[in-house]
């Protein structure tokens, strides 16, 4: 259970993104506190990977503002956003698999001696440190990264995040196309992180990952925020009735509830 303290880390007010006369994202807003996990759901179209690209820095809203630590930003960038401390995995996790993981970690960034050439024992030496924090049974440091296990990857992806100081994480379906016990793995993880006061943005079709992980629950439908809900206050029908009826709780009926099954 998370403990809200203070102001949110990020806040998304009002933000709309328009393609051509389509409104994406229309009028959103959304928050997220340190060690807060906040699920944005909804089905296909729903716009919910529209709203988290403003935030990336991979699509700039048309309107509306983004707050860090209460202090209004913008961004214009994933440059900028990876400066604010906003790092993204997307559902691809963007690894070379013909190298290894501390070559992952700092693809892009790496360490350099002072001759020049790479220092594979610094940044092996850091990736062995990051990665015994989160993920202490990961031992393939050696391995291309393309031979190891989803969930390894998925470990190697948050540790290049983690050790660039990310504060504010957005997880793409982190557990898309995985096992139950790398699924398992990877919700440690995400626990982790939340312990350590990081907040996630976790983007996910998966209503039990979502259950499983999240504090909140913000559902999104045709471009707009049908609401946020906290977990342990709805059940799992009831955000199925948000998703696709673009209802609140406490509209939907008892027989609405089971058409959903019919």
């Amino acid at each position: 259970m998370t403990v809200k303290t203070g102001s949110p880390m990020v806040e998304m007010r009002d933000i709309r993104v328009s393609f051509g006369g389509v409104h994406a994202v229309d009028g959103v807003s959304i928050d997220l506190h340190p060690g807060e996990v906040v699920a944005l759901v909804g089905g296909n179209g729903a716009g919910k990977s529209t709203l988290i690209k403003t935030l990336s820095g991979a699509h700039p809203a048309n309107s509306g503002q983004i707050f860090i630590d209460s202090r209004p930003v913008t961004i214009h960038n994933p440059i900028e956003a990876k400066n604010l401390g906003i790092e993204t995995i997307y559902q691809t996790l963007a690894l070379a698999d013909n190298i290894d993981a501390p070559g992952n970690v700092f693809l892009g960034r790496e360490l350099r001696t002072r001759l020049g050439s790479l220092d594979d024992s610094a940044m092996e030496s850091a990736t062995r440190k990051v990665m015994g924090r989160l993920n202490p049974r990961f031992l393939n440091f050696k391995k291309a990264v393309g031979w190891l296990s989803g969930g390894q990857r998925q470990s190697v992806a948050i540790a290049r995040a983690v050790h660039f100081n990310a504060r504010v994480l957005i997880m793409d379906e982190p557990t898309a196309a995985l096992g139950p016990a790398e699924t398992a793995q990877v919700g440690s993880l995400i626990r982790q992180l939340k312990d350590e006061g990081l907040g996630i943005f976790l983007i996910s079709h998966d209503i039990h990952d979502v259950f499983d992980l999240a504090d909140r629950i913000s559902v999104m439908l045709t471009g707009k925020l049908v609401g946020t809900v906290k977990k342990e206050e709805v059940t799992k029908d009831q955000v199925l009735g948000m998703i696709i009826m673009g209802k609140l709780p406490d509209e939907v009926t008892q027989a609405e509830l089971a058409d959903l099954h019919g």
